[in-house]
C-alpha cells in the first residue's frame, strides 16, 4: 500500500485520539527504519520507550518465535517457564519479593494502588487509603492513574475523577510531608517526570519522603514505566537514589515491543494480594514473557554502563549546539531545552531523517539502548543541523 492508502484507510477507521506525523513506516533494524516509500529515519524515540533493544533485535526474534510454536497463551490457572523465569530475573535485578504481570503501564500503577490499599486496610481498617502523588506527574490514561497524573490538561472532559488523591510540589519537601497526613496509605512518585517535561528528582528530596514514609509506614511506590529496564542507566532509576521502594510499577521496555506490564511487591507488601483480588487475562503471557526473558539476560553491568556512556555522549554533544539552553534527565532519557519552537525542531527532524519526541517545550530522546555509535552520530548531526537552520 502506498502512504496515502494507508493514511485514508487509517482516518476512515482509526479512532482519531494521535496527531500522526505523515509518515507511514515498514521496516527497521536496531535504531534504523524506512518509511513504505524507502526513506530512511533514525529513531530517537523508541516507541516511546519501548524497543530497547531496537528493531527486530534477532535474539529477541528468536525467543519469541521460539515460543510462538510451542504456546502462544493459557490462562494464568497454569504455569508456564517463562512467566517464572521473567519475573525471578525482574527480583534479582531490582531486590524486590515478588511480581504480578500486567499489560501496560496504566494497568501496573493500577494494580499499585489496589495493592496500597489493600496493605493498608489489612493493617489499619478503614479511613487510611488517601494516595499523594505530585504535580507535574503522568501515571496512565485509565480513570484512577489520571485521577493521580498531576497536569490539568490531561483531565478535562472525564469528570468526576477518582477520589482519595492528593498531589504535593516534587522536589518540595516541606509541603510534601505535609500531605502525608493519618489518612494516607501511599505516596507514588516518578524519578524522572518523563510526560512533564523530563524532570528528575532532587536525590534529598526523595531520600527525605522516603524516610519519613517508612517511619510512619506510609508504602513508598515508584513509578519506573518509563525510567525502567536499563533506560536511566541503571535497571531501575530509584536504584540511584539509595532507596528501596515498598511498590514498583514498569512496563514498556520490559516487553521490547509487545505489550507487558508488572507490579513489584517489597518485603512489606510481599504477602498483600490473595487468590481473587487482582487478575488480567493476557498478563503473564508466555510469548511477552519470552522476550522480556531475552531483555533481562542483557541488561547486565556491561550494557548499563555502556548506556550511562552513551547518554553523556548524547548530551556533551547536544549542549555544543545551537539554540539549546539545556539538557536533563538521566542515562538514555533526555530532554533538551530549547530557545527555539520545540515543535518545529520535531518537525523538520523528521523531514530530515530523524524521529524525536516531545515532551512539554522539550525535545524529548529515547533511543533504543542498543544504537551504535554510527546511529548516534547520524541522528546528532542531524538534529545540529536543523538547530543551525533555526
Amino acid at each position: 500500500m502506498s502512504f496515502e492508502e494507508i493514511k485514508q484507510q487509517d482516518e476512515a477507521y482509526i479512532m482519531h485520539t494521535y496527531g500522526r506525523y505523515p509518515v507511514a513506516l515498514d521496516h527497521g533494524k536496531n535504531a534504523t527504519c524506512y518509511d513504505v516509500d524507502g526513506k530512511e529515519y533514525i529513531d530517537m524515540t523508541s516507541g516511546i520507550g519501548v524497543n530497547a533493544l531496537g528493531f527486530c533485535d534477532k535474539a529477541w526474534i528468536s525467543a519469541v518465535t521460539t515460543q510462538l510454536n510451542k504456546l502462544q497463551h493459557i490462562s494464568n490457572l497454569y504455569y508456564t517457564a517463562p512467566c517464572g523465569e521473567a519475573a525471578k530475573l525482574v527480583c534479582e535485578k531490582s531486590g524486590m519479593k515478588k511480581m504480578f504481570f500486567a499489560n501496560s503501564g496504566a494497568e501496573a500503577n493500577e494494580g499499585v494502588f489496589k495493592a496500597a490499599k489493600k496493605y493498608s486496610f489489612l493493617k489499619y481498617g478503614k479511613g487510611r487509603s488517601t494516595i499523594v502523588a505530585l504535580e507535574n506527574s503522568f501515571h496512565g490514561r485509565t480513570l484512577a492513574t489520571l485521577s493521580a497524573t498531576g497536569q490539568d490538561h490531561y483531565h478535562n472532559y472525564f469528570f468526576p475523577f477518582v477520589e482519595g488523591i492528593v498531589f504535593a510540589k516534587a522536589n518540595n519537601v516541606e509541603d510534601t510531608l505535609s500531605k502525608l497526613t493519618n489518612d494516607v496509605c501511599a505516596v507514588i512518585m516518578e524519578m524522572v517526570q518523563g510526560e512533564g517535561g523530563v524532570v528528575p528528582l532532587d536525590k534529598e528530596y526523595v531520600q527525605a519522603v522516603y524516610q519519613f514514609c517508612k517511619e510512619k509506614d506510609i508504602l513508598f511506590i515508584v513509578d519506573e514505566v518509563q525510567t525502567g529496564m536499563g533506560r536511566t542507566g541503571t535497571f531501575f532509576s530509584y536504584q540511584q537514589f539509595d532507596i528501596q521502594p515498598d511498590l514498583v510499577s514498569c512496563a514498556k521496555g520490559l516487553g521490547g515491543g509487545l505489550p507487558i506490564g508488572g507490579v513489584l511487591f517489597g518485603e512489606k507488601t510481599e504477602a498483600c494480594l490473595s487468590p481473587g483480588d487482582h487478575g488480567t487475562t493476557f498478563g503473564g503471557n508466555p510469548v511477552v514473557c519470552a522476550g522480556s526473558v531475552e531483555i533481562l539476560n542483557r541488561l547486565n553491568d556491561d550494557f548499563l554502563a555502556e548506556v550511562q556512556k552513551k547518554g553523556e555522549f548524547i548530551r556533551n554533544q547536544i549542549l555544543t549546539m545551537p539554540h539549546v539552553t539545556g539538557v536533563a534527565g538521566m542515562g538514555m532519557m533526555l530532554g533538551v531545552s530549547l530557545d527555539v519552537d520545540a515543535k518545529e525542531v520535531i518537525n523538520q527532524c523528521l523531514e530530515n531523517g530523524l524521529m524525536v519526541l516531545s515532551a512539554k517545550t522539550k525535545v524529548r530522546l529515547l533511543p533504543p539502548l542498543t544504537i551504535t555509535r554510527k546511529e548516534l552520530e547520524k541522528a546528532l548531526s542531524i538534529l545540529a543541523n536543523v538547530l543551525k537552520t533555526m
